[in-house]
């Protein structure tokens, strides 16, 4: 077993380097890209959303599933309906 010295030739061919350099450019390229959007990121203009609106509209959405949920129960119990009087006519 070889072990790692000052002595140590490293032997790389061309496009081993090429490869290695071209990986290295294209993660300090993309590393500078993710920063810029950071930037940018930072400067957009903030939410106009105001608490009172998020809580009216959080309101508006409970009280709207709520009242789908109960039209889906009204259907449920049309349905049964149904079906209980389908099976007495089948009888």
């Amino acid at each position: 077993m070889k072990t790692l010295n000052e002595n140590t030739t490293l032997n790389l061919d061309i496009k081993t380097l090429i490869i290695i350099i071209t990986f290295t450019i294209s993660m300090v390229t993309m590393y500078a890209k993710l920063q810029a959007d950071i930037l940018e990121a930072r400067d957009l203009p903030k939410p106009t959303l105001t608490a009172t609106e998020w809580q009216i509209k959080d309101e508006l959405i409970r009280t709207t599933v709520q009242q789908n949920a109960k039209g889906i129960e009204e259907i449920k119990s049309k349905l049964n309906t149904i079906e209980e009087r389908l099976y007495e006519i089948n009888k």
